[in-house]
């Protein structure tokens, strides 16, 4: 068994191996004999020096620094929210610490170490404070998810931030990997003094947080009070975490790694060091890891965590904690549903096989028709129309068409509305009509399809996991169509990657399976699956990135705006196949949409009502999936639409049914307008339609975690 004064020691061990690792090793081709000589005195060259003192030490340096900053940081942060997934990657205050740098960069060219402190230290304050505040309202799985809508929203407005200034980009992609190269030693110097004072405030902050432990009132008792505690919390990780960013950019699972090897310690303050000592020994052992496996060139320090970060992410997620946790909330609800189900089933098969069930059997047949319904005949056929999904369709074909004007007559090409309109017909100036045509036509097209299928397809994922929150940008299907389109276009000689959207739906379903497999199913109420998914799309995510450093700069600045979701470029020949295979997989849908609805209750009561739910799962799942992959070859992966969408046209046509037609109208809707925004919204650049959905899509995630106990 590893006791705490071994593990100490194994850990100090482990240390001095790395750092003599680190400083020996590297790209170059100085051998480490003479790299020992000159440590122990002996003179060198020019280039050994600048070697060992401007390239090597100071990035040994920077990687005990940041290591023991995230690792600190995210043992605080899991100890005063009390959730051992808090990590400052997951909640998104990495994501407010990079904002808070990229925003000083743009307005106020911030280039120097303290520089970079002062701007990140704004933006991680504010995340902090916002993940505390709504912490103490959720669960633990609930309060990750929260993490990701603020980090996508952070995202989407740093993306917007950029996409003006190619310059700042080009720094952005390579320092958003959390890469540790290339780091000066006046960096590291002016940022050091921070880092030592939120590590001191960390070991001052270890009795309250043992007292805050045992609960709000025995803290009390004891003589702490819980709000400072909390506050002088903040204050520490938001310090360590804009330091370590401020250093080394945002490398995310870091903290969730120290903090869960910091869980042998017993009490807060071992815990403290040792999980300083845990994130030191990581990080140095991926920067070292990062040089050797790929030389001469380097792997992304960030990838090779989120490697080892989204296991531990899983795990920690299925523990028998967690999952009791995220159960206990809905088993009374599950349970009265069951029952109503359960009971009107037998009521019915009462009154059709007993004698004295004759009555209920007349009441039964005279009232055939359901309420609030229409009764459509023509000729033998017959079809009942529900009144309330009906209008709900009716109201969002209408604002999918207001939606579609606008796009039309919408735009920085000086065009008025009446020119649009008169282009549309063929009737106007050639130019106009070129512009709306051949360009602007063919976008709202796309726009519509790609929309729609996403729109379909969390409607499906939603109804499958029982949860309202799984979708395909939160279960990693979208990151995998991303993948697999983006590594068929560096494996091509195809300029563009629309050539490849169609292998949109491999990588979605690759995806589907791997989250499938390793969260053992969709799970009670899906937050194993949820959470097995947002681990592979941090994974993907980080995978993505390192793609986008290694291209060049123009082609990873137009492929960094598909990644985030964007139709700029977009045309008939993706469009059309794409809207074709939507015309077949939402009729299949409608065709599935009576089997789906019985799956609302348990696997008891819809195998008694002739639902069959694993095949109709499968199928059901099957089709979201490709609905998926094709959206993300349309226009990347729009964050979020698939999310709100079923959401909206559930809440407009009432909980009796599934909103299957109404879902892919309101997903449509929501992606034409958002392109629109992002066209006329920034005055000579344009905003991609995914970067507008992760900025207004966050906050709806946000309020859909605190008002819908469903979610």
């Amino acid at each position: 068994m590893l006791t705490q004064p071994r593990a100490f020691g194994l850990g100090a061990l482990a240390l001095l191996a790395l750092c003599a690792a680190s400083v020996l090793t590297g790209a170059g081709r100085v051998a480490p004999d003479q790299v020992i000589a000159y440590v122990l005195g002996a003179r060198g060259d020019g280039h050994l020096r600048m070697v060992v003192e401007t390239v090597r030490l100071p990035r040994t340096l920077a990687a005990l620094a940041v290591g023991a900053a995230l690792g600190v940081s995210g043992m605080l942060l899991q100890a005063v929210t009390r959730n051992p997934l808090a990590e400052t990657g997951l909640l998104g205050v990495n994501a407010g610490a990079a904002l808070g740098v990229v925003t000083g960069i743009v307005t106020a060219g911030a280039q120097t170490g303290g520089a970079y402190l002062t701007w990140a230290l704004g933006g991680a304050l504010l995340t902090t404070g916002i993940v505390l505040l709504i912490g103490a309202r959720m669960s633990p799985l609930k309060l990750v998810l929260a993490g990701a809508a603020l980090s996508a929203t952070l995202a989407g407005i740093t993306t917007a931030v950029l996409v003006a200034d190619p310059v700042t980009f080009d720094q952005y992609r390579l320092w958003i990997l959390g890469s540790l190269a290339g780091i000066p030693m006046e960096r590291v110097l002016s940022i050091a003094p921070a880092i030592a004072a939120g590590l001191l405030m960390a070991a001052f902050a270890a009795r309250p947080l043992a007292a805050l432990a045992l609960g709000d009132d025995l803290a009390v008792a004891l003589g702490h009070r819980p709000g400072r505690t909390r506050a002088w919390v903040t204050l520490t990780v938001t310090l360590l975490s804009a330091a370590a960013v401020a250093v080394a950019g945002p490398i995310g699972f870091l903290g969730l790694l120290a903090g869960h090897v910091s869980r042998t310690a017993r009490g807060i303050g071992p815990r403290i060091v040792l999980s300083g000592l845990a994130g030191a020994v990581v990080l140095l052992a991926a920067d070292v890891l990062a040089r050797l496996i790929m030389r001469p060139y380097e792997a992304p320090v960030s990838l090779l965590i989120a490697v080892l970060g989204a296991p531990v992410l899983i795990a920690v997620a299925r523990s028998h904690a967690i999952t009791a946790h995220a159960v206990t909330s809905h088993a009374i609800t599950a349970h009265a549903v069951t029952a109503r189900a359960v009971t009107a089933h037998a009521v019915a098969s009462h009154a059709i096989t007993s004698g004295t069930g004759g009555p209920i059997l007349r009441r039964i047949r005279t009232r055939a028709r359901p309420r609030r319904t229409i009764l459509l005949r023509a000729g033998p056929c017959s079809v009942l129309v529900p009144v309330r999904p009906a209008l709900a369709a009716a109201l969002l074909a209408a604002l999918l068409a207001a939606a579609v004007t606008i796009a039309i007559t919408a735009g920085q090409s000086g065009m008025t509305a009446g020119q649009a309109l008169q282009a549309l017909f063929g009737t106007g100036e050639g130019g106009h009509v070129l512009l709306l045509r051949e360009i602007r036509l063919p976008r709202i097209v796309a726009g519509a399809v790609a929309g729609a299928a996403l729109g379909l397809s969390g409607c499906l994922t939603q109804t499958l996991a029982g949860n309202r929150l799984a979708t395909p940008d939160l279960l990693g299907i979208n990151q995998g169509a991303v993948i697999a389109i983006m590594l068929a276009g560096a494996l091509s000689a195809s300029g563009t990657l629309f050539a490849h959207w169609w292998i949109g739906p491999a990588g979605a379903l690759a995806a589907a399976v791997a989250v499938f497999a390793v969260s053992g199913g969709i799970g009670s109420q899906g937050h194993r699956f949820i959470v097995t998914g947002l681990a592979l799309t941090t994974l993907a995510g980080a995978l993505t990135q390192s793609l986008l450093a290694w291209r060049g700069l123009s082609s990873a600045t137009a492929v960094h705006a598909w990644s985030v979701g964007s139709l700029t470029g977009r045309g008939y020949p993706v469009a059309l196949p794409v809207a074709a295979g939507l015309a077949v997989l939402l009729p299949a849908a409608l065709v599935l949409g009576r089997r789906l609805a019985v799956l609302r209750f348990d696997e008891d009561v819809s195998a008694g009502l002739g639902a069959a739910p694993r095949p109709t799962r499968l199928l059901a799942l099957a089709l979201a999936v490709v609905l998926a992959g094709l959206a993300v070859g349309v226009a990347g992966p729009v964050a979020f639409v698939a999310l709100a969408a079923p959401v909206i046209a559930a809440r407009l046509a009432g909980p009796a049914r599934l909103p299957l037609l109404g879902a892919p109208l309101t997903g449509a809707a929501l992606v034409v307008i958002a392109d629109t925004v992002g066209r006329v919204a920034a005055d000579g650049a344009e905003i991609p339609a995914g970067v507008v959905t992760s900025i207004l899509g966050g906050p709806f995630l946000l309020w859909t975690l605190l008002s819908d106990r469903r979610s």
